[in-house]
């Protein structure tokens, strides 16, 4: 089980990982060599990765899909070695009910997210596909952001 210090700590980290730890201190009432320690503590194991979320409509990139995908059991690893290394795929899961990978994808416009899935079309053995533009975000990573409610 994770101490209510701990997750003060995540909680900011999940708030704004820019904080300086005097700041954090400040905030949660942690020594700053405590944050420090447990910082550390936590690197490749509770923090997995350090990022930065961006507004991919400001770079001209304004169609983002969430697209699920049915593969040939032959082609499952193939595809999924695709989807990796594609350029345009943000976010990759396996998941089930069905369906093998649900993707995030980014695109500069509709034509060339229809272009990719007919690229994939052409070299997988794709059984099923849905996908779905999303139009407005709404809520993002805002998991584990308030220490209060959890």
């Amino acid at each position: 089980m994770i101490s209510k210090k701990d997750m003060l700590i995540i909680s900011s980290l999940r708030k704004n990982a820019r904080m300086n730890l005097t700041s954090m201190s400040r905030k949660t009432g942690i020594p700053v060599s405590t944050i420090f320690d447990k910082i550390k503590c936590f690197q490749n194991d509770i923090v997995t990765k350090h990022t930065t979320l961006i507004n991919f409509d400001l770079l001209g990139y304004n169609t983002r899909t969430k697209i699920i995908l049915k593969v040939n059991k032959e082609d499952k690893e193939a595809l999924k070695q695709y989807l990796t290394k594609n350029q345009n795929i943000n976010s990759l899961y396996r998941i089930n009910n069905g369906f093998d990978f649900m993707i995030e994808g980014v695109f500069r416009n509709i034509k060339e997210m229809e272009e990719f899935l007919e690229k994939i079309e052409e070299r997988f053995n794709i059984e099923q596909k849905e996908y779905f533009y999303v139009i407005d975000e709404l809520k993002r990573e805002s998991f584990m952001t308030d220490a209060q409610l959890l």
